[in-house]
């Protein structure tokens, strides 16, 4: 739900023209689920992701590999997958923001003026890259920075409560951001909205929304389990499933 409001009523963006300089940037810092990235992209209409394309996930020369890859699919901006490199490039794209509209705008004309929104996950709030770039965006006062963080509490070995409790929103708190929580990612559209509106109203701080999801939701016997983590449902529990 997240991230079709984010393409379907939020982001800026144009299929025939990917490269556009005032788009807003998507990462989808959780790289493992780049199908949801094509998905999303085969959906507004890119070209360049055919339903055979969908078909050809993770194989070999396709333009939609195991991981996101900026240079193999257009519409892609950075290439993640390693957990933390795709929010602490966003950072990067965020400052480049910011700074090119401090450079270049004039009252009168705003030439530099668009988002950076980022998915995340668990594993990459774990890393300590995530943590040294959010730092740095917090200081910066990043505002056009959005990072809305899938907590469905599962990393590919179980669950999150083995290795990672921490209360993730104080943190980012802590170092400057702006946190919201919403408590069910799976069915509140209006709360992801009235999130996401709040972010773009806060100016002078990056903002970090929690979001808690079911993994697998829907799924009768594989949700809220590492077993849909990065794998297919299988056609069984596909039919189940519907």
């Amino acid at each position: 739900p997240m991230a079709y409001l984010l393409w379907n009523e939020y982001m800026k963006f144009n299929p025939q023209n990917p490269d556009f300089f005032n788009r807003d940037r998507f990462v989808l810092s959780a790289g493992h689920g780049s199908m949801l990235q094509y998905g999303l992209l085969h959906l507004a209409g890119f070209p360049n992701v055919t339903t055979e394309d969908l078909k050809q996930f993770r194989q070999l020369n396709s333009c939609t590999p195991g991981h996101p890859e900026n240079f193999v699919t257009p519409g892609v901006e950075v290439t993640t997958g390693p957990l933390g490199m795709g929010i602490a490039m966003a950072v990067g794209l965020a400052g480049a923001e910011k700074h090119l509209a401090a450079r270049f705008n004039k009252p009168d004309c705003e030439l530099v003026d668009h988002y950076t929104y980022v998915i995340m996950g668990d594993g990459c709030n774990q890393e300590g890259i995530s943590n040294e770039a959010a730092s740095f965006a917090g200081h910066q006062g990043m505002g056009k920075l959005i990072a809305l963080y899938d907590d469905n509490k599962i990393t590919i070995d179980g669950h999150t409560d083995i290795s990672f409790t921490e209360d993730v929103n104080a943190r980012y708190e802590a170092m400057g951001w702006h946190v919201q929580h919403v408590e069910d990612g799976n069915c509140d559209m209006d709360g992801l909205r009235k999130a996401i509106d709040a972010a773009k109203a806060v100016t002078d701080k990056p903002s970090l929304i929690k979001v808690t999801t079911i993994i697998g939701y829907g799924s009768p016997n594989k949700a809220n389990s590492h077993d849909v983590h990065g794998a297919a449902l299988g056609a069984d529990e596909v039919q189940a499933t519907r």
